[in-house]
């Protein structure tokens, strides 16, 4: 199995989880590097900043998936979705997580650090790492949809059910 190029980023309430989860990435044989885009334990950036930072890492292709927290895993994975190409998730569970990669191919997994206890977020964020999408899938017709749908230039997104 291919060795992955991780980011992680968290804001101030997601930093401690954030520091644990890295560390485990560091060394696991499945992660190639590990690139922290913040914050810091003084904090700093916001989690849009944060979330931003890390998508466009992996819409460029600097990083192959980023691992995000904040307090709920909610506002960043929203934050992370707005760039363009990228798909983030919340997960909690591991049906979830599983699905997030075979199904919806996302590329970033959100965190809650005020919502999931740590050894939960360490297991998700293991299992996570070994599930790998399948362009020959049936989901991957459904992902074109969303891609196709994501590139349409402004004001192109007409609803296609309007009668």
């Amino acid at each position: 199995m291919e060795r992955l190029r991780i980011v992680v980023g968290s804001d101030q309430a997601g930093h401690a989880y954030k520091e644990a989860l890295a560390a485990d990435l560091r060394s696991s044989v499945l992660v190639s590097s590990v690139t922290d885009v913040g914050v810091d334990a003084r904090g700093g950036a916001v989690y849009p900043e944060v979330a931003f930072a890390a998508a466009q890492m992996v819409a460029a292709g600097a990083a192959d998936r980023g691992v995000l927290v904040c307090h709920t895993g909610l506002g960043i994975a929203i934050a992370a979705n707005k760039v363009r190409g990228v798909r983030a998730v919340t997960a909690h569970d591991p049906l979830s997580i599983r699905h997030a990669v075979l199904h919806n191919n996302a590329q970033m997994l959100a965190l809650g650090q005020g919502v999931v206890g740590l050894g939960l977020a360490r297991e998700l964020v293991r299992q996570w790492m070994t599930y790998r999408f399948d362009v020959t899938s049936s989901a991957a017709a459904k992902l074109a949809l969303i891609t196709d749908f994501e590139n349409r230039p402004e004001g192109r997104q007409e609803d296609r059910h309007a009668h």
